[in-house]
């Protein structure tokens, strides 16, 4: 043992991995309630936990100091470190001050030092709860895509701890809890057995008055200021969103969902949360299928932030803006001036010309086809750009094939094979192969195969290859052969629009409205997102496919 110099107290000497001998003298102090290292070579050790701030950054009296030393009493946390310093100067026990880097932790919103402290705090036992759910994906009863982050998912459920859902803050859904005081017994805001959970204030103090055996005109009820954990609250979204448990009428009907689309790196934090939550208080898991997406970066791969000058403005993308304006945009934020610089100079070398008009559908388009990328996407504009282009190549060809269509309507799709040249035997064959690649691939939430089978078959099959065969056909005489030849030309149109429709809503639905239907058509269907989406088209021949 040695003996504390400012109270009459001992330190134990203990020995312990987490302690580097290389580093300074190779002995440290441990402070267990105000350092999370600490506390945990605190647990292994067993050494008494002793919390020498209050909730103002003030040195605590219950410190059992020394007469000469109890000025410490009260003093600021700066003030006091200072003062230590000198009493151990005048007690001779000093030897030197040398400087060294370590991190200090600062309040995102204050910017003030962080001092940790440990408090009283509200958890949930989640052993059980994580074993449901580990199950639940090991049975195949909830599903996740891409299935490399079941690895993720085992890990986090299988070393789970218990869950502190209690929060000091201003915001948020209150604790459920209530402390128990009165007059006939002695309570400890640290003792759970002085809390009541309940929905309400009546509600607790019945609660109270029968577990403490004591009239509730005896009883005060208090209820906790802090607050639940947001992933505790936004964990609870399946259930609350259907009226769960006050009104279960919908919640009968839509409740178990079908898929959950979210970010892979809130995996845990909010959808491990959501399914042990369900499964506890349901019996039933809340969606069937997890689709995780991405991380969306810069070009560079940098994680976009306002300091860097990297954001990527959605509307930006799609409406276009100058250099100019982006820059303008960048002044606005709230940070320093020499970040601001070099923010201007990274726009600059990203965006000489600012950020070209691309459309939504084409960032749709983009994003999705990103989508099969296990990895973060590294977003260029240039290539949503290039989609821009994709666009424009479908709104160029089907103006093409509205040239040819202006006199004629097309009601159905009766095809006599017997009748019709290689060629348009080909295109059905490839436009079939698109429908089995995209409903394929629809099945598994593969959105970039189905991306990448649409864009083949509209550039490369249909314009590039089709569309120039049939230019001689459609200026030559031949009323009938350009008669079959208008009709494949209105089927690829027709199904590649319904194909793509889901990518690119908005450039599909103006050339929809413009296809030559019958009027009885629109009657029926008076839209493209209500038409029926393509399925085992029968026109699949994989020797044409391989030959042409």
């Amino acid at each position: 043992f040695i003996k504390h110099p400012f109270c009459n107290r001992k330190f134990s000497i203990i020995a312990d991995q987490s302690v580097d001998i290389c580093f300074g003298t190779g002995a440290v102090k441990i402070t267990p309630y105000h350092d999370p290292i600490d506390y945990e070579i605190g647990n292994r050790h067993a050494l008494q936990g002793i919390n020498i701030f209050d909730d103002e950054g003030r040195i605590v009296e219950e410190l059992e100091l020394c007469e000469n030393y109890k000025h410490f009493i009260g003093m600021k946390r700066f003030d006091a470190r200072k003062s230590v310093i000198d009493c151990l100067k005048k007690l001779e026990l000093f030897v030197r001050k040398i400087d060294h880097s370590y991190v200090i932790p600062i309040c995102s919103r204050s910017k003030d030092i962080i001092e940790p402290v440990l408090k009283s705090q509200w958890y949930v036992k989640c052993k059980d709860m994580a074993n449901k759910a580990c199950m639940a994906v090991k049975c195949g009863e909830l599903k996740i895509y891409p299935n490399s982050h079941e690895k993720t998912w085992f890990y986090w459920m299988e070393n789970i701890q218990d869950w502190c859902i209690s929060r000091q803050l201003w915001w948020g859904h209150r604790v459920p809890a209530y402390f128990v005081t009165s007059s006939q017994f002695n309570s400890n805001r640290d003792d759970e057995n002085y809390w009541v959970s309940a929905a309400s204030l009546d509600e607790a103090i019945d609660i109270a008055e029968e577990k403490f055996n004591i009239s509730r005109t005896d009883l005060i009820l208090t209820h906790d200021e802090d607050v639940l954990d947001t992933w505790f609250s936004s964990g609870l979204l399946p259930l609350s969103v259907f009226g769960w448990p006050d009104n279960e009428s919908e919640f009968d009907i839509f409740y178990p969902t079908t898929l959950l689309e979210t970010g892979y790196d809130i995996l845990f934090f909010w959808v491990a949360r959501m399914v042990m939550l369900s499964v506890e208080l349901t019996g039933l898991i809340p969606f069937k299928h997890i689709l995780l997406h991405s991380i969306i970066r810069d070009s560079h791969g940098r994680k976009m932030s306002k300091s860097l000058g990297n954001i990527i403005d959605p509307v930006h993308v799609i409406e276009g803006i100058s250099l100019e304006l982006l820059q303008k945009q960048l002044s606005s934020y709230n940070i320093d001036f020499n970040e601001l610089e070099k923010a201007k100079k990274g726009q600059i070398k990203d965006y000489p010309n600012g950020i070209p008009e691309c459309g939504s559908d084409a960032l749709r388009f983009t994003l999705c086809c990103y989508s099969g990328s296990k990895k973060d996407i590294n977003l260029d504009v240039l290539r949503v750009q290039g989609y821009r282009f994709f666009c424009n190549k479908i709104w160029n060809a089907a103006r093409f094939c509205f040239n040819y269509f202006d006199s004629h309507q097309f009601i159905d799709y009766k095809l006599n094979f017997n009748n019709i040249s290689l060629m348009d035997k080909w295109i059905l064959s490839r436009l079939s192969y698109a429908e089995e690649i995209c409903n394929t691939s629809f099945e598994k939430y593969d959105l970039s195969t189905a991306t990448t089978a649409i864009y083949n078959f509209w550039l490369y099959d249909f314009c590039d290859i089709y569309i120039e065969s049939v230019k001689p056909i459609l200026n030559g005489g031949n009323y009938d052969i350009i008669k079959i030849s208008l009709k494949i030309m209105f089927i690829c149109v027709d199904f590649g629009l319904r194909l793509l429709h889901p990518f690119m809503p908005f450039i599909t639905e103006e050339l929809y409205q413009r296809l030559p239907f019958n009027s009885s058509h629109f009657e029926n269907t008076p839209s493209i997102c209500v038409s029926d989406y393509p399925f085992q088209l029968d026109w699949r021949n994989e020797t044409l496919d391989v030959n042409i």
